[in-house]
């Protein structure tokens, strides 16, 4: 009987070390959503229309279903070593379909304010 269980015990072992070696296989990183760099958001300009702002930005990740004045851009990295990095920007439209405000983990450029062509 302890022959038996030294031997279940000798064969399991291996299998556990698995975990121990976890560090040196390679694990692809994970991006989803919009990616968006500070470039971009630094040419968005109050007064926009929805067609500047998704040239500049690309389609959003989310809309708003009910009323379209809301679009929302997230980005998602989860690196293979486990790490993760989000960034999000919601862009908000008035009633004309001008761009209003934006809001988010971006720095918005001082120019922001000045509407397009004056």
């Amino acid at each position: 009987m302890r022959l038996k269980h030294l031997f279940i015990a000798l064969v399991l072992l291996p299998l556990s070390g698995c975990a121990w070696f976890s560090d040196l296989v390679y694990k692809v990183d994970i991006p989803q959503g919009n990616y968006i760099d500070e470039q971009q958001v630094e040419k968005l300009r109050v007064g926009m229309t929805k067609e500047q702002v998704k040239f500049v930005l690309g389609t959003p990740m989310v809309k708003n279903s009910f009323r379209d004045t809301t679009w929302y851009y997230v980005y998602r990295l989860k690196t293979g070593k486990g790490a993760e990095y989000n960034k999000r920007l919601i862009a908000k439209f008035d009633d004309q379909e001008k761009l209003a405000s934006v809001e988010g983990d971006y720095e918005l450029s001082p120019e922001f304010s000045t509407p397009i062509g004056s």
